[in-house]
């Protein structure tokens, strides 16, 4: 198998890239890859189906599919031990060149093989950190994947992964900005709740605090929910913050 040409690297960076900054969210961008691979990695009579995986920390598990039958595939590969988590494990490509002849996950095998499939191969999609993910790819064809094709997924996927690293971090930051925002607006009524308080009792700042503190420990409320109580007691409007877009 020949090599890409540089240009045609640079069209599929440019490609990958297009997917990133085009996508709302991960999901969305998993979604757009897993249909672009499908189209990439298929070639002959027989098309190739993708179904992609991503394991990140305090999150659940994300898969996107490129269709249908894909999307069943995956959903086998987070139920059952399979190649797929197998290839994330070991960070190295797992081949099932024949499902019917395959004994290495007999539970995953059996509920696969009512999927009329004849071969898988899982691909490590190399993230950072803690996060771990997998390009799936499947065919109706036994011996489907041949030294050429692994070969040829594995570049896909070193390439696919960059842009996935790109989503990812696109994505901590945009949480990042979430938490802060809500944060902002919980402090934000809190101290209006305390000034409130304090006008109400002539007292201190640190005096109305204790007050709230100690009404929402003796009530069993939230502090910012006895805090949105208070401010919708004495006032009509939204409360914002000035960092709101």
């Amino acid at each position: 198998m020949s090599n890409p040409r540089p240009e045609q690297e640079a069209l599929r960076d440019g490609y990958f890239l297009d997917l990133v900054l085009g996508s709302e969210d991960v999901e969305a961008f998993l979604t757009d890859l897993a249909a672009f691979s499908s189209e990439s990695l298929s070639h002959g009579p027989a098309p190739v189906f993708c179904g992609i995986t991503v394991l990140r920390r305090k999150k659940s598990a994300t898969a996107a599919s490129s269709d249908e039958r894909a999307r069943v595939m995956d959903e086998l590969q987070s139920e059952y031990d399979g190649p797929c988590l197998t290839a994330m494990d070991k960070l190295t490509s797992v081949l099932v060149p024949d499902l019917a002849g395959e004994h290495r996950w007999p539970d995953y095998v059996e509920a696969a093989s009512q999927q009329g499939l004849g071969s898988i191969l899982s691909v490590p999609l190399l993230v950072e950190g803690d996060t771990r993910a997998a390009l799936n790819l499947y065919s109706e064809r036994t011996h489907a994947f041949g030294p050429d094709d692994v070969e040829r997924a594995e570049v896909f996927a070193s390439h696919a992964a960059k842009s996935l690293r790109l989503a990812l971090k696109i994505a901590q930051l945009s949480d990042a900005r979430n938490d802060l925002a809500a944060a902002m607006q919980s402090r934000t009524v809190i101290d209006l709740a305390v000034g409130a308080i304090m006008a109400q009792n002539h007292c201190s700042q640190e005096e109305a605090f204790t007050i709230l503190r100690t009404a929402s420990s003796n009530r069993n409320i939230k502090l910012r929910h006895l805090a949105r109580s208070i401010i919708a007691a004495v006032s009509s409007g939204r409360v914002t913050t000035h960092f709101e877009e």
